[in-house]
């Protein structure tokens, strides 16, 4: 679907803000080695597969019914994961779950939006999208040219801007590189004195040793950390994002939450991941060092590579521009991401059979 703003029928009363976008989405291709959406590569493990069939025949006696609507029992188990992980006393009461963390984003704009939103770019594109979709204004300033956020330049961007929603991306998409946690730290002082929310997207946060925003929190209840298991769980398929916030926040986001937008049988599956984290989260050491051997060769060859705390890389060097370099890998059976950005390609760490896929096609365009 490749709509233009021209192509739309007469009868059909789409709002003028949203006659000219395209709906987000990663090519899908068959045949090829898909290492273009930032997927968790590995399957999960046979003996949680189980324990998850296990608990389908409670959930499908019961699709009668209406799940619960406040998800409390993963709630609950969220609050659990995030206190083990970072040495912190949240509840149930700071965390909102939905189907994936976009659906999170949507929520805290249509409840929160109405000062606007500023976010630093190359970013996370979906943002600004979710951004015009809920009637939210946007303003872009951008990162350095090492896509690292200029953070004197951010701080009287917030003081001038005066916005409701910050956003910082950290583990940043596309780039993969992380912001210190100190200069979080001055963005919540920034934004708490114009009375605004940090938002912070830590969708990568489990491949990072940087320490997560969610410890700011107690001191500085305008700041949002924005999470999924989608990435680190391996659970793409089954659509969690949380929020961890103040409860305030999480109070004004059942305003604008849709009623039980969150299915039974996703709530049940997720808990069986929760409580089996320990396994889950194994893979993401394989995955990091699988990311540090990938980079290194890549370097080998004389490409630059972006440094990542996520479960992707970004580099340029190739000697043909980046879009007719994407072709020239698809053509060799390995699909990677064209993120838009002149000169660059971003690959998702995969298997180590699939790296080495990667390695080879692209071994063909090194400088």
């Amino acid at each position: 679907m490749n709509l233009q703003a021209n192509s739309w029928p007469e009868w059909l009363p789409i709002r003028s803000e949203l006659s000219d976008l395209k709906p987000y989405g990663a090519p899908q291709m068959i045949d090829v080695t898909a290492l273009n959406t930032n997927e968790n590569p590995y399957s999960l493990p046979a003996a949680l597969v189980e324990e998850m069939l296990q608990t389908l025949p409670e959930i499908l006696t019961n699709l009668n019914r209406y799940p619960d609507r406040d998800a409390n029992k993963l709630r609950s188990a969220l609050a659990e994961y995030i206190n083990t992980s970072s040495q912190s006393y949240f509840s149930a009461k700071n965390i909102w779950a939905a189907n994936g963390s976009n659906e999170i984003l949507q929520t805290i704009m249509l409840a929160c939006g109405g000062r606007g939103a500023l976010g630093f770019i190359p970013s996370y594109s979906v943002h600004p999208l979710i951004a015009k979709a809920t009637g939210t204004s946007w303003k872009s300033e951008n990162r350095d040219s090492e896509f690292n956020l200029d953070l004197a330049a951010a701080k009287s961007q917030i003081l001038q801007a005066k916005p409701g929603l910050t956003f910082v991306t950290t583990p940043n998409n596309p780039s993969g590189s992380a912001t210190p946690f100190a200069q979080l730290q001055e963005l919540a002082e920034a934004t708490r004195s114009i009375n605004g929310l940090l938002i912070v997207d830590e969708a990568y946060a489990e491949f990072s040793d940087e320490i997560s925003a969610v410890t700011l929190i107690s001191k500085y209840p305008n700041v949002v950390v924005v999470r999924t298991m989608s990435k680190a769980f391996a659970f793409a398929g089954a659509r969690v994002g949380y929020a961890v916030a103040d409860p305030a926040l999480i109070d004004a986001m059942l305003i604008t939450r849709l009623p039980y937008h969150l299915s039974s049988a996703t709530q049940g599956l997720a808990l069986v991941a929760l409580n089996n984290s320990d396994i889950l989260l194994a893979e993401v050491d394989a995955l990091i060092a699988e990311r540090s051997r990938v980079a290194s060769e890549l370097e080998k060859m004389g490409f630059a590579v972006v440094p990542s705390s996520a479960n992707f890389l970004l580099f340029k060097g190739f000697t043909e521009e980046s879009a007719i370099a994407w072709k020239s890998l698809v053509d060799s059976g390995v699909l990677v991401r064209d993120v838009g950005l002149a000169g660059y390609l971003r690959v998702t760490i995969g298997l180590a059979a699939e790296n080495e896929k990667f390695l080879a096609a692209i071994a063909a365009l090194k400088p």
